[in-house]
């Protein structure tokens, strides 16, 4: 998932190749130089689940301070100078609802972190039942999607799901005005190309290893596969899935191509044994392979290669890194009608919600102000 570069992005980049890191490090020298009025060519990262490296906005160039990039730096040298004990993992999942236990006996803590998110959550204890009931009546009839004037278990659901992924939406907005020049609410694939690779693809011959224009063409294929109307022109929603693919099920088949392509040494559209030990875990060393490492070869045996052809294909590269999890926003829709539907009709009016609005905001309700604004975006 791009975003500026920090320190804390460093753990993520979870690239075992010292020479890779040793190109992050080189990048990061030059952007302080850049930051210093030193032309440089464009910084690259790494992705959680995507290891090759993706060109960054310019633009962030000018707002990072020289302290956190030598910071960076520093940790990039060691990290390129350590044995790597712990495996990369590509594996996407669903992360938990709330840390509170679901127990409805006790309190509604856990539906009230499930509705609107943790974050929004906690912002619930200055408001009156009254002010509570009020504004999530304007929440309902966002959820409302088709306008019928019922709230259905998948429009509940997919609420849900937007509302868990408010990271996401989040780290779009800060990328949104960096790629957006004509500032006309939409990002078409000329300024995302301009902006990210710019001037960079007059120098075909790059000196740091890396095919740029093989990348800027990797990047207008997922461009393409988030633009859903095929326009080239992206809004929110689409920039947002071309920004964080896993997170979006029409995207899942790019994510599992380029998967196969970043561990696929061989170039025969499959994973193999040692590519995919080797995508995990750098053995050029003489010492002994961890023991996490024979596990993931059995596991690999066991349960990867489902046809015992001794490789991966698509489909068995997509149920390992895009399990089907139990899904908690559903269970939770599900969780949510049942108690909530007097009626037993299947769907909740906007009076069944307000009168089980303790289960759902509780008697100190979210602060509308800013929640309905940002789901306004949602």
């Amino acid at each position: 998932m791009t975003s500026g570069v920090c320190c804390a992005e460093v753990a993520q980049w979870q690239r075992t190749d010292s020479t890779v890191c040793a190109v992050i490090g080189s990048l990061v020298l030059k952007t302080v130089w850049q930051h210093r009025g030193v032309q440089s060519k464009p910084k690259t990262l790494f992705c959680v689940w995507d290891s090759r490296p993706r060109i960054e906005s310019r633009a962030y160039v000018m707002k990072i301070e020289i302290r956190p990039l030598l910071m960076c730096f520093a940790l990039c040298v060691v990290y390129a100078t350590s044995k790597p004990t712990e495996k990369k993992d590509r594996v996407h999942h669903d992360a938990p609802l709330s840390s509170k236990e679901h127990d409805d006996g006790t309190n509604f803590d856990y539906d009230h972190d499930a509705f609107l998110g943790e974050d929004e959550a906690k912002t619930f204890d200055d408001l009156t039942p009254e002010e509570s009931k009020n504004r999530l009546g304007k929440i309902v009839d966002k959820i409302d999607a088709d306008e019928d004037g019922f709230v259905t278990e998948a429009e509940l659901k997919a609420w849900i799901k937007k509302a868990q992924k408010k990271y996401i939406y989040d780290n779009m907005e800060r990328q949104w005005k960096d790629f957006d020049m004509n500032n006309d609410g939409m990002i078409s694939w000329d300024e995302y190309k301009n902006v990210t690779y710019g001037t960079y693809l007059d120098d075909p011959e790059s000196d740091d290893g890396y095919n740029y224009k093989q990348m800027m063409a990797r990047d207008e294929r997922r461009f393409k596969m988030a633009d859903g109307n095929g326009d080239h022109i992206a809004d929110k929603e689409e920039f947002t899935a071309f920004l964080h693919p896993e997170e979006y099920e029409h995207m899942k088949e790019i994510v599992v191509l380029e998967t196969i392509e970043d561990i696929d040494k061989n170039g025969d559209g499959f994973i193999e044994l040692e590519e995919y030990i080797g995508d995990m875990y750098n053995h050029e060393d003489e010492m002994d392979e961890p023991e996490w490492v024979a596990t993931e070869r059995e596991q690999f045996a066991e349960f990867r290669d489902k046809n015992k052809d001794g490789k991966m294909d698509k489909e068995e590269t997509m149920d390992w890194i895009l399990p089907a999890d139990y899904d908690h926003a559903e269970a939770e829709a599900k969780h949510l009608v049942y108690e909530s539907d007097t009626n037993k009709d299947g769907k909740l009016t906007k009076e069944e919600i307000l009168n089980k609005y303790d289960l759902f905001v509780g008697s100190q309700a979210t602060d509308f102000g800013e929640a309905l604004v940002r789901h306004d975006e949602f």
